[in-house]
Parts: structure tokens; C-alpha cells; sequence
């Protein structure tokens, strides 16, 4: 394996050395506004929302706004969290259908999953899961849609102070808005990898 390696490099290096001198690195500082420099806006929430809505996520006002936004692009049957579903279940009334069980064999059957996320970064707009918080990590992922809950204490300045309240957990999930590729083509298509449309809901 190491000979096979160093050959490999080797063969790298060789073609590598006729070159002139390689370009400097350009000087990615100037005129860019880097998110360090930047003042954060008065508010976590306005900041998070404007983020957000820049890589075309949303931030719902609470479980009638879900439910209105659910039933007008005709995402009827899903997946809530069970701890969360005594506070959902009366907003949804016909013609929803929503289980408190993810079932993996039946992963396409879901439109939609809301499930409990263990914080937001505001200067990204960036939706943060976890093992420990989520009910579900397919439901979170699997699903067209997924609507995470989450707690306005939880709601982060910046990733330092996300990454230092998180603690030593291994199993994060950074999330800023729905799932994107332009692999192919350079055409950006979202829902790919992932949810095609993510939204928070912050509570209290």
C-alpha cells in the first residue's frame, strides 16, 4: 500500500516539476466581507431569518404557519416527533396523516418531517441536529420537506459559539437550507442529497 502511494506521488511530482512557478494564492481578504469582521445584527432571530431565506429556507411562526405552508403545496402525509406531537396534532386535521413512527421500509411515503433540532447559527442561517435531540435522523433527512424545532436559547451568534456549546458530541448535522448540487452541468438543483425545503420553527 505505501509503495503503491509513493509511486502515485511520485508520478505526481514528476509531471508537476516542468511547471513555472506556481500562482500565489490570491488575497482572499481583500474586499471580502469576512463573517469574523462582520457586526452581527441586533437581533439573532432577524439575522437567522435573513440567512436562511438567502440559501431559500424559511423560518415559520409556529405550527399554523406550518400547517398552512404544508397544505398549500400539497405535502398531506408525514412525520412528527412524538414529543412534539401534543403541542402539533391540533393543526392538523384533514387531510393530513401524520405518524409519530418513522418506518425505513416506507421512507418514500413521507412528504415532510418535523423533528427537534439542538440549535440554529444565525450568522449562517444554519440549522444544527444531532443523535441525541433528534427523534428521527431519517426523518430529518429522508423526507421532500423537513421543519426543525427549535429552542430560542439554543439560537447561536456564530459556529465558535455553536461548536463550544455542543460539547464533545460526534454525531452533527449542519444544515443550511435544502440539500444542493450543481455537479452535473453546473445547474444548481436542490433535494438531492437531502431535503428539497427546510424551515425552523423557534420556540420558547
Amino acid at each position: 500500500m505505501t509503495n503503491d502511494r509513493e509511486a502515485i506521488l511520485a508520478r505526481v511530482r514528476d509531471a508537476l516539476r516542468p511547471l513555472g512557478e506556481r500562482a500565489p494564492l490570491p488575497d482572499f481578504e481583500e474586499g471580502v466581507d469576512l463573517a469574523r469582521n462582520r457586526s452581527p445584527l441586533a437581533d439573532p432571530l432577524a439575522e437567522f431569518t435573513e440567512r436562511i431565506r438567502a440559501v431559500n429556507g424559511e423560518v415559520l411562526a409556529g405550527p399554523a404557519a406550518l400547517v398552512e405552508s404544508l397544505r398549500a403545496r400539497g405535502w398531506t402525509h408525514g412525520y412528527c416527533d412524538p414529543a412534539l406531537w401534543p403541542v402539533f396534532a391540533p393543526f392538523f386535521g384533514a387531510p393530513f396523516t401524520v405518524e409519530t413512527s418513522f418506518d425505513r421500509t416506507r421512507v418514500d411515503d413521507y412528504s415532510f418531517g418535523i423533528t427537534r433540532g439542538v440549535g440554529a447559527i444565525a450568522e449562517t442561517g444554519t440549522i444544527i441536529l444531532d443523535d441525541a435531540t433528534s427523534s428521527s435522523r431519517l426523518a430529518a433527512l429522508a423526507p421532500w420537506a423537513h421543519v426543525a424545532v427549535i429552542p430560542r436559547s439554543r439560537l447561536y451568534a456564530d459556529l465558535p459559539s455553536a461548536v463550544a456549546a455542543l460539547g464533545a458530541d460526534p454525531n452533527i448535522v449542519w444544515c443550511t437550507g435544502p440539500s444542493k448540487t450543481a455537479d452535473v452541468e453546473g445547474i444548481l438543483i436542490e433535494g438531492v442529497h437531502g431535503p428539497g425545503f427546510q424551515a425552523a420553527i423557534f420556540t420558547d
